[in-house]
């Protein structure tokens, strides 16, 4: 086991709760590292409900593209805690195990045992590298919330982003919309520019209505910005003008959207070298891994030729339904049988997430995440599908899960899609790299 994994496995155990929402603790361990929330590189601070990863990945490769060094945290991460501390002076790639053991280790010494939820250890951890490292610009998503979250401990940020906000983690944010809308506008803070993306009208209200209390300029998707497709082009427009640029490289037709909200913050940030070439760039180069990715390691090699197998991280209702969405120009495009593969954590909305398939989708494949304590039963998942009309297998792991999707349509190869949590799409990753 690499040094990190053990220490990280000693992080796990210093809070009974793996999520306890509050700044206390944070700002406590922050203060006896000698603060190095306050010396960084200007911040960019995303909350909302989906979309934070892939539109940091957007601005990130469009900031890369112009010259530029960027810091990035990202949570939670897929295949290994490395991938959430990400250094600007290695392209963005993963923080090596040498530098991310040291950093753990020195939190975990000057923590000295006292309650911290491992979330929180490990933010003071990538504060802490990217404030020893040089950058020009650092990224930074929130875990949950944003109001309470480890990360809102930044007192100026250059900017902060809210993405399309919708229903999820109920149970830590409560069950109306506008009180969620509530917590992740808490990251806005007076005298510095807040970029939202389309929102429902009662998180748009109360978004607005924040933005107005404390003195922080506005910019909201339809009003000041906006972005479409016109063919076959991604059309960006605000008050300084016009763009026609290229498609975003990532998949999916909510994509779009996340493209414009990362074209907006350039835009707002106005860095000097940043030109329409590295938008372009950025555009076509961004990579973000189980966000729709097609997969084409050792579980694509179960399926026959001619099949596809897809994958991702979506697990709310506001995800399936872009997921399905998704899935239809793809039908559009190029006819083939979609089998859904879905595993769940249980507190998640399952039959919220698996509505907007109805009708889309020929069969339903459910499995069990393994190693996950809270990971919904493949035979509960298999009857609520059923209660939904769908035809439904429940599988017994996940090779066993493609295989069995693989081998329904008898009349044709299908397109697989595999959904539901993003701790099975780590999962999943790990096995197709195999």
């Amino acid at each position: 086991m690499p040094p990190s994994d053990r220490i990280l496995s000693r992080l796990l155990a210093l809070h009974p709760k793996r999520i306890d929402l509050t700044l206390g603790r944070v700002l406590r361990l922050l203060g006896r590292l000698s603060n190095p929330e306050d010396h960084l590189p200007p911040v960019i601070h995303i909350a909302g409900t989906n979309g934070k990863g892939s539109t940091l990945a957007f601005i990130g490769a469009m900031l890369r593209a112009a010259g530029y060094l960027v810091h990035v945290y990202i949570s939670p991460h897929l295949v290994r805690f490395h991938e959430r501390i990400r250094l600007g002076g290695d392209e963005g790639a993963p923080i090596d195990e040498d530098s991310l053991a040291l950093l753990l280790g020195e939190c975990e010494r000057v923590n000295a045992g006292a309650p911290i939820t491992f979330f929180e250890i490990t933010t003071a951890a990538a504060l802490l590298a990217f404030s020893r490292e040089p950058a020009d610009y650092v990224l930074l998503e929130t875990g949950l919330g944003g109001r309470l979250d480890a990360t809102n401990v930044i007192a100026k940020p250059a900017l902060t982003l809210i993405t399309p906000i919708s229903h999820d983690h109920h149970e830590f944010l409560g069950d109306s919309l506008a009180g969620i809308a509530r917590e992740k506008a808490g990251i806005m803070k007076k005298n510095v520019p807040v970029i939202t993306g389309p929102q429902l009208p009662e998180a748009d209200e109360v978004l607005a209505a924040e933005a107005a209390r404390i003195g922080a300029r506005h910019l909201r998707y339809g009003e000041d910005w906006q972005v479409y497709e016109q063919h076959g082009r991604l059309i960006y427009q605000d008050m300084s003008g016009l763009m026609d640029l290229p498609l975003p490289g990532l998949k999916g037709r909510h994509q779009l959207m996340n493209a414009g909200l990362a074209i907006a913050a350039i835009r707002a940030l106005g860095p000097t070298r940043m030109d329409e070439p590295a938008l372009e760039q950025g555009l076509k180069g961004a990579s973000w891994p189980g966000r729709l990715q097609r997969l084409t390691g050792a579980l694509a090699r179960l399926v026959p030729e001619g099949a596809e197998l897809w994958l991702d991280g979506g697990h709310n209702p506001a995800a399936g339904q872009v997921l399905a969405e998704t899935m239809a120009g793809m039908e559009e495009k190029s006819s083939k049988p979609l089998v859904l593969i879905v595993g769940m954590l249980a507190n998640k909305d399952m039959a919220g997430f698996l509505a907007p398939f109805q009708g889309l989708i020929s069969h339903v494949v459910t499995l069990t995440i393994p190693g996950e304590d809270n990971a919904a039963d493949a035979g509960d998942l298999a009857a609520l599908a059923a209660g939904l009309g769908f035809s439904v297998v429940a599988a017994a792991d996940l090779t066993h899960a493609v295989r069995t999707a693989a081998g329904l349509r008898k009349g044709g190869a299908a397109r697989i899609l595999i959904a539901g949590s993003l701790y099975l799409a780590g999962q999943v990753l790990a096995a197709d790299q195999k």
